[in-house]
């Protein structure tokens, strides 16, 4: 028995190709937030180990 697929529209390629650019500019936002946090985060943590910790 065969299969059948719904053939792509002009349309749909479109509103796809849309969705993907958003997706790609929320995914690469976030990116760079999150790296931003942990730079800040490893600051934080280096200026800790700095003042309170000892290389054993």
């Amino acid at each position: 028995m065969a299969e059948y697929k719904l053939k792509k529209t002009k349309i749909e390629e479109k509103v796809v190709g849309t969705y993907k650019k958003i997706e790609d500019g929320v995914v690469s936002g976030y990116k760079n937030i999150e790296e931003k946090v942990v730079d800040i985060y490893k600051t934080i943590e280096d200026k800790f180990v700095e003042k309170f910790l000892d290389k054993g």
